[in-house]
């Protein structure tokens, strides 16, 4: 039994990492359009909202709050497992909003989805990753019901489940300092 929820555990890892590098390809893509379509000309060079700073350092404490929500979910700490894996989900909410908020504020120094093609791909680009976002919101979610409705109890099948649920946030959090990076060095230098 052990030996089958091992293969089980390394395929289904496999399949999440084959996932997330081919959703890398698609944000490879689009930045590789930006810079193909940024020397063209016609680019208008505008600062990143400080919002869109605010969401990096919440996406960042929600990917710190599931790492330790596993680590507790192990440990046989439930009190704090229950409050990081909350934890994780409020962050991840409280990114999309800034997310939100961002687009406002590029609305508000007159960038527009339609408008010139930097803005468009800073849209672009954020709605594409927060569809991501969404999807791992989703798993953590369903995290959240089962942490705070199910016994507690470190079942391989349940910490299997919160392993991929963390390896898939981290990746969207690491994605999104890529993206914000991206963003800031080309519109700005």
């Amino acid at each position: 039994m052990d030996v089958e929820i091992r293969r089980k555990s390394r395929s289904q890892k496999f399949a999440l990492l084959l996932s997330c590098a081919s959703m890398s390809m698609l944000f490879v893509a689009f930045t590789s359009a930006w810079i193909v379509r940024e020397a063209k000309g016609n680019w208008q060079e505008f600062p990143i909202p400080n919002v869109f700073y605010v969401s990096t350092l919440v996406i960042l404490l929600s990917s710190l709050a599931i790492h330790m929500a596993k680590r507790f979910f192990v440990s046989g700490k439930e009190m704090q497992y229950k409050i990081s894996l909350f934890l994780s989900l409020v962050f991840g909410i409280g990114f999309v909003v800034c997310q939100f908020k961002g687009w406002d504020a590029l609305k508000a120094i007159g960038i527009y989805i339609d408008g010139n093609p930097s803005g468009s791909f800073v849209y672009l680009i954020s709605i594409a990753h927060l569809l991501h976002v969404v999807g791992g919101l989703g798993a953590i979610l369903l995290a959240n019901i089962h942490g705070f409705t199910l016994p507690f109890k470190a079942t391989p099948a349940r910490v299997l489940r919160l392993e991929l649920t963390s390896i898939f946030w981290h990746f969207v959090d690491f994605l999104w300092i890529y993206l914000i990076g991206f963003m800031v060095v080309s519109l700005n230098f």
